[in-house]
């Protein structure tokens, strides 16, 4: 198991390496230039003028000379400043990965709550009005588009129906548990109907997949009550699947629920890397996605270890 974790882990430096490249080269390939944006869209602004404002960035250094420099940083936990605003990075990342943590533990936790049962219900009550019932909720959840729904329900339902709306802004839950409260269970419950829809969905699936496996049928057959060949046997069997697609899921909204953020005001990791985007701020966007790489990696890594405690026949070497 150790040799496992740390040959993983070891795993981590060649694949930021290629992520750190790949996205550094995207980057420097899309059109439009920073220090044009930023001189406000080059009117008015003389060519010297840009190009002593791309010099004070250092982006009329060797693209070789800028990728070190920028790769040392991060080893160092220091992805430089915002070319805009100058701002250090890692005091935005940090100011800003609580919000999106909050908001996607909740989400991904809430879904699996909710998902759970009903898949497996569904697959036990496969064809009779239970199991419609959840298919529906499925489609629509994988259906509706997350941001229509959204703002449907923040921009007319909540003030037209109920006479309410979620304070804006984000408030420390350590700080104003009571505000947080109200600023985050809505982002959070719509954020969770729709990634429970699709783990719903992969349950019911890998349920009724395992119900049809011999053993189930001996289990059955043995006279067992039902409630014990469906969550002692059925049930551990089928949550493989449905582990790796709540951590994916995870990986995802740690990225930055950039809809969700942007429909109720959080400023989270999210709106940042699409503002980051759209002023061709190339630091924002190569940190976050360094950031969220090494996420994946470690997720993957954290449910490669519950497979080995869920279910034993899967050895670690």
């Amino acid at each position: 198991m150790r040799n496992y974790v740390i040959g993983r882990l070891l795993l981590l430096v060649p694949t930021l390496f290629g992520v750190s490249l790949i996205i550094f080269v995207i980057m420097r390939l899309l059109p439009g230039d920073v220090a044009v944006v930023a001189l406000g869209g080059g009117q008015g602004v003389s060519e010297q003028q840009i190009q002593e404002y791309r010099r004070r960035l250092g982006l009329d250094r060797p693209i070789p000379v800028q990728y070190v420099e920028w790769v040392s940083g991060v080893i160092r936990l220091d992805p430089g400043r915002s070319l805009l605003t100058n701002q250090p990075i890692r005091d935005d990342l940090l100011n800003r990965l609580p919000v999106t943590m909050e908001l996607a533990f909740g989400a991904v936790l809430l879904s699996v709550v909710i998902a759970l049962p009903v898949g497996i219900l569904s697959a036990v009550f496969q064809d009779r009005w239970l199991d419609y019932l959840v298919r529906v909720f499925s489609i629509a959840g994988l259906a509706l588009p997350v941001f229509w729904v959204q703002t449907l329900v923040r921009n007319l339902i909540l003030p037209k129906y109920v006479g309410w709306l979620p304070p804006p802004g984000y408030a420390d839950p350590w700080e104003d548990f009571g505000k947080n409260l109200q600023q985050m269970w809505l982002p959070i419950v719509l954020l969770g109907y729709f990634q429970s829809a699709i783990i719903a969905r992969m349950t019911r699936s890998t349920m009724l997949d395992v119900l049809r496996e011999d053993y189930i049928r001996t289990a059955w057959a043995k006279g067992l009550r039902g409630r014990v060949v469906i969550l002692r046997h059925a049930t551990r069997n089928a949550l493989l699947p449905v582990i790796t697609l709540a951590a994916i899921q995870l990986g995802v909204l740690l990225g930055g629920a950039a809809i969700t953020e942007s429909v109720f005001a959080l400023p989270g990791i999210g709106r940042y890397v699409v503002d980051a985007i759209n002023n061709r701020d190339y630091p924002i966007v190569q940190a976050v996605v360094m950031l969220v790489a090494a996420i994946y990696v470690l997720l993957n890594l954290a449910v490669d270890l519950v497979y080995g405690i869920i279910d034993p026949r899967v050895r670690l070497a």
